[in-house]
């Protein structure tokens, strides 16, 4: 019984220390309670006032937000620290701020690649090199940018096919942006006849392509000549058009094909059609028709080895 006394008194005790310690801090708790309310209001008001002048300054919401949510979560982690030392509680606040380095550590091993990404995504979204809507080549794809957010940016290929590149290989690797001139250089390659007036043909087809779909009238019409070809003189046909989807170049190209095709008809150009030289001979060179008239002679010769037999 006497053991049992004894416990009891020193929980009693004990207890009276805490209440006298709890009635001392009260008003350490009140003012501690009164921090943290003016921390959450003020980290409001902050908050909402970035989120009308970031919408001047920023069109990516994904990025606004990032910032937003950051500035807000250090408001209050400051008011909270300021609440803890109210209340003397200085140690809790260096393991708190321990145990947040420890875990942000192994996190960041844990997840590098979408830290990576997630990093990517924040480089992008303020350098923009790429935007929403441009016409991009990148990693084997090409397709128009759908949405760019802090992770992937969606790329939507001229076929229909939706792919979700991560902002990491967008940011490592190069990128065409075909959007970003708004306007982009159509070449047709054509083949013509040896026999054709090469300086003639330059004429007909720059005559021919002046008022081409979507043609930049700034910008001069090029036939430049480039190789000769097995039955051809080949050339290519270069000029610019406007650029803001794959149609406006692939539009451009067919009306080009269409207009010196018709063109070629009107002025008796000719296209020629693949030629092949068969050589029958053993030697090289040798023409076929000598050929010919030397296996008839021997069938004939034979013919009349025959009948001399008989």
């Amino acid at each position: 019984m006497q053991d049992i006394d004894k416990a009891l008194e020193l929980l009693l005790t004990k207890l009276e220390s805490w209440g006298n310690h709890i009635v001392l801090m009260l008003p350490n708790f009140v003012v501690a309670l009164l921090v943290l309310v003016i921390t959450f209001v003020v980290a409001r008001f902050i908050r909402s006032w970035l989120e009308k002048a970031f919408k001047r300054f920023s069109h990516s919401a994904a990025l606004n937000n990032l910032i937003i949510t950051l500035l807000y979560l250090a408001i209050v982690f400051v008011g909270l620290f300021f609440a803890l030392n109210v209340l003397g509680l200085d140690k809790v606040v260096v393991s708190l701020l321990a145990g947040v380095g420890i875990i942000g550590l192994a996190l960041g091993f844990a997840f590098q690649d979408i830290a990576a990404n997630f990093i990517s995504g924040i480089i992008i979204a303020v350098q923009k090199p790429v935007r929403v809507n441009d016409m991009i080549e990148t990693n084997d794809y090409f397709g128009v940018i759908e949405r760019i957010s802090l992770r992937t940016i969606d790329i939507r290929q001229p076929t229909g096919e939706l792919v979700k590149l991560p902002n990491k290989m967008v940011f490592e690797n190069p990128v065409t942006n075909f959007s970003y001139n708004n306007m982009r250089r159509v070449d047709v390659p054509v083949g013509i006849s040896y026999a054709e007036d090469l300086e003639r043909v330059q004429r007909v087809v720059i005559e021919a392509l002046q008022d081409v779909k979507n043609r930049v009238k700034s910008r001069d019409i090029e036939v430049m000549f480039d190789e000769f070809g097995d039955s051809s003189i080949n050339f290519k046909a270069r000029f610019w058009a406007t650029y803001k989807r794959q149609v406006d170049y692939v539009s451009a190209k067919s009306d080009a094909i269409i207009r010196i095709k018709k063109a070629f008809d009107q002025h008796d150009i000719l296209i020629p059609f693949p030629i092949r030289t068969l050589d029958f001979g053993i030697k090289g060179g040798e023409k076929l028709n000598e050929q010919l008239e030397a296996v008839q002679a021997a069938i004939k010769n034979g013919k009349q080895t025959g009948r001399n037999d008989d």
